[in-house]
């Protein structure tokens, strides 16, 4: 597996491709913006485009949704129906999926927004808007910021420290360096 990274100017958001080498098929996560660099990579590698993965329904990690569309026809993940409408295949809970012949975790985040999903494939961890390096991802109540760090509590920190943070917005990180880093969660766990 191989993981390549695309920054989406106008929102400032991270898209990945991630391929699979041996059967030459790609998943892409966030599709922020398509640029000429993703379908490059895509067509001059002889890729299929397998599935797209939404971590959250914001338009910075979207909006390139729409063009991928009208050249490709890959299944769409997200826990939002909205995302694509009839072609979303809405995911829920926690599980995991086959996809591009590669094992995908899938897991409900909610508390930066009431879709948020992260995805886990391999030792890599896609986690949307939900942490950053250094970061938490915004709230809009007390109760939300309570979900969201009680459920990167269980299910982000329960991985091991040499998990790959792979945000939608920054620079990725490692688990372990979050865990001692991230100021929000520091004080969350020793208060």
């Amino acid at each position: 597996m191989k993981i390549y990274f695309h920054l989406n100017i106008s929102g400032f958001s991270n898209c990945y491709v991630v391929v699979n080498e041996i059967s030459k098929e790609a998943i892409i996560i966030d599709p922020g913006q398509i640029t000429e660099d993703i379908i490059s990579q895509i067509e001059d590698n002889g890729l299929k485009l397998s599935a797209v993965l939404i971590t959250h329904n914001h338009g910075s990690h979207v909006h390139g949704l729409k063009t991928l569309r009208k050249i490709y026809s890959p299944k769409i993940f997200a826990a939002d129906w909205e995302v694509a409408k009839n072609d979303t295949t809405v995911i829920t809970g926690d599980g995991k999926i086959r996809i591009a012949k590669m094992i995908v975790r899938y897991m409900a985040l909610p508390g930066h927004t009431a879709d948020s999903m992260i995805y886990g494939i391999g030792n890599a961890l896609f986690t949307g808007d939900v942490i950053s390096a250094g970061m938490l991802g915004s709230t809009n109540s007390s109760y939300s910021d309570f979900i969201l760090q009680t459920n990167i509590q269980t299910k982000i920190f329960s991985q091991q420290d040499s998990t790959i943070l792979l945000p939608g917005h920054g620079p990725p990180t490692t688990l372990k360096a979050a865990k001692l880093f991230n100021i929000d969660i520091k004080d969350n766990s020793n208060g």
